[in-house]
């Protein structure tokens, strides 16, 4: 029996991956991948990595548990991604980094007021409030730029609501199935779901850009790591600790894209950023204090 402590550092292990993954992706981005196709193989390399470690059964045991899991796919998976990308064509990155990063406090909200599986204090709002100003802090870092664009931020609002749907339906799914065959479905189903906009879009993409190190490097470390281990992690994390908690370490996601890119990409790090880690830190500590 695992203590406690050991999933909250699953939480933080998955959180601090997925805050890598920004540069990650911008780096295959700039080697010519659409946001789709990064998504489609990065959950394709997942599931075919699955397989191996689940051979169970292939269908759940209800049409409405299968489309539970369909669900999941496309909350977690392919209209979560298509949302948040397609937030950057007409909007700028701060204002999708800082809406994304109110995905604790509405999954809070919802799960407490809506599906009413959870409760939270209201110390807990306070410091989840004081994480979300230094999110601000760290995503400007120092260049305070924020256009509002009425279309871009509705789109990424609707990628944040994506997340706080999938959150709950995991709960859901608790104790009814394995957390790896609920992790393959969420593979499976985000593709399949996606195909027909991949169709839509076309791909341009030589498979000469396959033989490059970083590119391979890159795919694997998103398929394999933030997506099929971190995924598993994840709702492994959401079963144990709850969606209220759980999500409260995705406060580290900017920090965490803001270290990676000063050390892949060299970009600047603002005294003021710093500052936003210390408050994310504090706030993310005192909201986990009992």
């Amino acid at each position: 029996m695992k203590s406690r402590s050991f999933y909250h550092l699953m939480a933080i292990f998955t959180a601090t991956v997925w805050g890598a993954t920004f540069v990650s992706s911008k780096v295959l981005l700039e080697a010519g991948f659409t946001p789709a196709l990064i998504m489609v193989i990065r959950f394709v390399i997942a599931y075919l990595c699955l397989l191996p470690f689940w051979r169970g059964k292939i269908f759940c045991n209800t049409v409405r548990d299968e489309l539970m899991m369909v669900a999941l796919g496309i909350t977690g998976g392919s209209l979560y991604f298509l949302l948040e990308n397609s937030a950057l064509l007409y909007t700028q990155a701060s204002n999708v980094a800082i809406i994304i990063a109110a995905t604790p406090l509405l999954t809070t909200l919802a799960v407490q007021f809506i599906s009413r599986q959870e409760r939270a204090s209201k110390r807990f709002y306070a410091y989840s409030l004081l994480a979300m100003a230094g999110v601000a802090l760290v995503v400007f870092n120092g260049e305070f730029i924020l256009k509002l664009n009425p279309l871009g931020d509705l789109l990424t609002l609707g990628a944040s609501v994506m997340w706080v749907i999938y959150s709950i339906l995991i709960l859901k799914m608790e104790g009814r199935y394995h957390p790896l065959m609920i992790t393959r479905k969420i593979f499976l189903y985000g593709v399949l779901t996606l195909a027909p906009y991949m169709i839509v879009e076309g791909c341009d993409i030589t498979w000469a850009v396959f033989r490059e190190p970083v590119v391979v490097g890159n795919l694997l470390f998103l398929g394999v790591v933030a997506s099929l281990i971190c995924y598993w992690a994840w709702n492994v994390v959401l079963e144990k600790l709850g969606a209220i908690k759980a999500t409260n370490y995705l406060y580290l996601n900017p920090i965490v894209a803001l270290i990676t890119s000063w050390l892949v990409l060299s970009e600047r790090i603002t005294a003021l950023a710093i500052v936003g880690t210390a408050l994310i830190l504090v706030g993310m500590y005192m909201a986990q204090k009992k």
